[in-house]
């Protein structure tokens, strides 16, 4: 058998001869034709329309062969795997019918109506998708490979894999296998670069398409190039709206499945947007475009189809075409000219003029310019080209934005307000996939999309000119409305004022709005009478709106002096008498500090309040028994102060005077009595005493400090058992990157990471306080 790290291509086995074995022995490299097994491998027929028993019967036998067929193939041994894949024909016909037949996303047939089909077309979906991408894979285990030269020369000598059966490998497993998909498609390209040929030599031939398809619509002779222009007897060939119908189907699916098929190819495997740039595919796709596409809509909306399902069918493959162009122009010009302007090239202004070359080209192209503006801004680009490259021109950037509102104008269409959601420049520049099939054109319906094409005259609303304003550049402008100070609003006025007299104030405002305050946009529309339908509908005359006066101050002010003896804004005559300014004429400040005339006031009343407390009969025993109002002392009220005394009782009189006497202020007694001097002088010794103890250091020795608070934690650790565990020493090194790390390290990086602010620069101003308030450093 095979010997185990040698590659698949230098490999020898020895085998009997005979078909049952029992001839002699012999050696035969492990890639050998004799090695092959005889098996007949079933082509693929897609799945029936019309689900009548008998043909849903001959699908699912037909699927059973090819599902134990290709399971079998794909538990082979690698190398019996290779031997049948590069020698068995009829393994590679029944996987190229399944690319040519198998349905596509937009097809009838994609959707079965019968589960049993569903599941059927769905097990050989991935079967298919499995097959290929082993054949694919050179490498599949340390002891199973070939030598990826060798790889590459079976794969193309064989026509293992080309450039057709990788453009439909694309539009049929991209969706939702983009990334495995990219993998192996890069390693084909990778592994022979010979495709990169094919793909240059194939470019031309989808060139072609576009040229047939323009010559099938009698736009352009066959074999002719796109910026040609129009023979003369180019006129007697069928056009999009004389040609039969069946032929107009054929083309709208050709144009579908190409445009598709491109979309995909590019979007999975992004590096081949430079061999399509080099053939100048951009300029030809744009072109094409703005010819084809509207004769293909007008075509397909106008003439009469007996069958309406099919019209509307047509009409959403013609819109899912144009969304795929568009996508397809996009994804290159974000792969060739504005990747390289994010990475930081060195050639990064050829990058940016080449992107500004191309957006310059488009600008001929009114529908396909409007229609590329609409789902990718063209002001976006230009915004990442300022900040990526700040010395671009920038007369050269308000022509480009200038051209694209004049291209909206023209085309008599209203630039949405709203922009549609894709994935922004910087970070993501891959185009997202289309999920239906209108897509982001479809709209309303199949009839009514924003993208529908309508020429003027035709049925529905036509849209003019004016109501695409346009964008002009101004000063602070980012795309919003335009705000403008008094003094500029009133100059635009006086501007169109000169000009149009008659016309009042109040309708040019409205007109200004509408134009985003483009005075020459306004003067122009007035006199060539194409207003904005709402604009129609106003006053020519109508007046400059009078703003509405506030309120007056005084009626709605609101003060907690309201209504009081000096409320000047309420009484119309204040006792001045009761005013004055500064100190009153012959009265010192002596004077009035030793005027206790509100003491005698405050003592008649406290007196009316003792007179009742001496009417309330206290029973002998209770709490208030034995109290003495000339007890009273003052230290007992700042001390209880604080406690809500009766805050959740109920605030009955008798319960309060029960619960606590009134006390009469000592200020307030007529008789006090007085403090003796020797009292007095007692309770100085004493707190000279008290403050002889409570006297603190200034500065305290900050070792006897540690000894004393190492003594309280050996205390308290001896009173809860507590025994230290060993000290481990923290490890934020750890192993070397690669090889793993311990779980301790991992917890010490996390401590360290969330407590670093505590040793570092951080916290130097509060522990130098901390260390001030308890006296371990002078101030």
């Amino acid at each position: 058998m095979a010997c185990a790290l040698v590659p698949l291509d230098e490999q020898q086995v020895t085998e009997a001869a005979g078909p049952l074995g029992l001839g002699k022995e012999r050696t035969l490299p492990a890639l050998h034709p004799d090695r092959k097994e005889e098996r007949c491998f079933v082509p693929y027929k897609p799945p029936p329309e019309d689900s009548s028993p008998a043909q849903v019967e001959e699908f699912l036998e037909y699927g059973r062969f090819i599902m134990e067929d290709l399971d079998w193939l794909l538990n082979l041994p690698h190398d019996k795997f290779w031997c049948q894949v590069v020698f068995d024909e009829s393994l590679q016909k029944c996987l190229d019918s399944y690319l040519c037949h198998a349905p596509r996303g937009l097809d009838p047939s994609s959707l079965p109506s019968s589960p049993a089909l569903s599941e059927m077309q769905r097990s050989i979906h991935r079967a298919v998708f499995m097959t290929f991408l082993r054949m694919a894979t050179h490498k599949e285990s340390k002891e199973c490979f070939i030598t990826p030269l060798v790889f590459g020369e079976i794969i193309y000598n064989n026509f293992l894999f080309d450039i057709p059966k990788i453009l439909d490998l694309c539009v049929l497993f991209g969706k939702g296998n983009s990334q495995l998909l990219h993998k192996m498609i890069e390693n084909i390209f990778t592994q022979q670069p010979c495709y990169y040929g094919d793909l240059d030599e194939a470019v031309p031939s989808i060139l072609q398409v576009l040229d047939t398809i323009l010559a099938k619509c009698g736009l352009q002779c066959e074999g002719g190039t796109a910026t040609e222009p129009l023979k003369l007897d180019s006129r007697s060939r069928p056009s999009a709206m004389t040609m039969s119908q069946q032929n107009l189907v054929d083309l709208v699916l050709y144009l579908c499945d190409s445009c598709t098929t491109i979309q995909a190819f590019l979007d999975i495997f992004p590096e081949a947007c430079t061999t399509f740039h080099c053939h100048g595919f951009l300029n030809r796709l744009a072109s094409f475009y703005e010819v084809a596409v509207p004769d293909l809509e007008k075509a397909v909306r106008k003439r009469n189809f007996d069958d309406k399902s099919l019209q509307e069918d047509l009409w959403k493959r013609v819109c899912h075409s144009r969304r795929t162009m568009v996508e397809t122009t996009h994804l290159m010009l974000q792969q060739s000219c504005l990747r390289p302007i994010l990475e930081g090239s060195e050639n990064i202004h050829t990058f940016v003029e080449e992107l500004l070359q191309h957006f310059t080209t488009f600008l001929p192209e009114k529908r396909f310019l409007v229609d590329y503006d609409e789902q990718f801004p063209v002001a976006d680009d230009v915004s990442l080209l300022q900040q990526a490259f700040p010395l671009i021109d920038e007369t050269r950037t308000s022509y480009l934005l200038q051209g694209v509102a004049d291209a909206w104008d023209s085309i008599g269409r209203r630039r949405p307000q709203s922009r549609p959601q894709h994935t922004p420049r910087p970070k993501g520049l891959d185009v997202p996939r289309a999920e239906g099939a209108a897509g982001a054109f479809g709209g309303a319906g199949p009839w009514g999309g924003e993208m529908g094409f309508r020429e003027p005259g035709e049925g529905g609303e036509t849209h003019r000119g004016a109501e695409a304003p346009l964008d002009i550049a101004r000063k602070g402008d980012n795309g919003a409305a335009c705000i403008l100070s008094a003094g500029e609003l009133e100059s635009l006025l006086s501007h169109i004022k000169d000009l149009l007299p008659d016309i009042g104030e109040g309708f040019l405002l409205a007109c200004l709005k509408q134009y985003n305050y483009s005075s020459e946009l306004v003067i122009n529309y007035i006199l060539e009478d194409r207003l904005h339908p709402d604009l129609e509908k106003l006053d020519r005359a109508m007046p400059r709106p009078t703003k509405e006066e506030l309120p007056p101050v005084l009626s709605t002010r609101s003060n907690v002096f309201d209504d009081d003896e000096f409320d000047v804004f309420n009484r119309d005559q204040v006792d001045m008498t009761r005013v004055w300014k500064g100190r009153r004429k012959g009265e010192s400040t002596r004077d009035l500090l030793d005027d206790k005339q509100h003491i005698a006031e405050l003592k008649g009343r406290y007196m009316a309040y003792e007179t009742v407390v001496d009417e309330v009969i206290v029973t002998p025993g209770e709490p208030g028994a034995a109290f003495d109002l000339d007890d009273y002392d003052d230290e007992y009220d700042d001390t209880y102060d604080i406690n809500q005394v009766g805050a959740n009782d109920l605030d009955g009189d008798a319960d309060l005077l029960n619960r606590r006497p009134f006390t009469i202020p000592q200020v307030l007694r007529q008789g006090g009595r007085p403090v003796l001097e020797e009292e007095d002088r007692e309770d100085e010794e004493e707190e000279e005493k008290d403050s002889a103890v409570k006297r603190d250091h200034f500065v305290q020795d900050p070792a006897l400090l540690r000894e004393r608070a190492e003594a309280r934690r050996a205390t308290m650790q001896h009173r809860k058992g507590y025994r230290p565990e060993p000290v481990r020493e923290r490890d934020v090194l750890g192993k070397p990157k690669g090889q793993g790390q311990t779980t301790e390290t991992l917890l010490d990086r996390r401590k360290k990471e969330a407590h670093k602010s505590r040793g570092a620069n951080h916290n130097r101003r509060a522990m130098s306080d901390r260390k001030r308030n308890k006296g371990m450093i002078p101030s």
